[in-house]
């Protein structure tokens, strides 16, 4: 009996410390809207040449749509063609991306994105695994996990791109 108390005190621990942390991540992110970021790709192996985002300067602007979901124009140099969709969900924070032609209508490759995992996420970190329709529409990308990061200090916000447990992207927009 006493072990069950003590688990079950420390899954409401969990749950209090863990649970509540897509909430004060959104709160944290909506408190700058209207603001813009701007950094670069810092990590990316081999793919100095073949990848859209090195060398370039990466940007997004905090934009509400409504109460429960932020619009974020993420930037690529000159290529101002995707949006970071974040929506507050029962389940924690979801993330989209929205890609765009220049004229506006949806590229083939658009709306893939995850849910937080909740059991790892924080208040500083959400942690985004590919789902299933992410999966399906880029088969490669089914192992992909995504991470949004504020700095202890919430000074600087970092995402990072984890295609495999062994290589990644990263970018440090600040």
């Amino acid at each position: 009996m006493k072990l069950l108390c003590i688990t079950t005190c420390l899954l409401l621990f969990n749950t209090l410390l863990f649970g509540q942390g897509e909430k004060e991540f959104f709160k944290a992110i909506r408190s700058l809207e209207g603001k813009t970021f701007y950094g670069k790709a810092i990590y990316m192996p081999d793919t100095t040449k073949a990848n859209d985002f090195w060398g370039k300067v990466l940007s997004f602007k905090v934009s509400r749509s409504n109460r429960s979901e932020l619009k974020l124009p993420f930037n690529v140099g000159e290529n101002q063609t995707r949006t970071w969709v974040l929506t507050k969900t029962k389940g924690g924070i979801r993330l989209k991306h929205d890609h765009r032609h220049t004229d506006g209508s949806p590229d083939s490759i658009t709306n893939y994105g995850r849910d937080s995992d909740q059991k790892i996420s924080t208040a500083l970190a959400q942690y985004l695994p590919a789902d299933e329709f992410t999966s399906n529409l880029i088969p490669a990308a089914k192992t992909n996990r995504w991470i949004m990061e504020f700095s202890p200090d919430k000074k600087n916000f970092i995402t990072y791109l984890n295609e495999t447990m062994s290589s990644g992207s990263k970018q440090n927009l600040i």
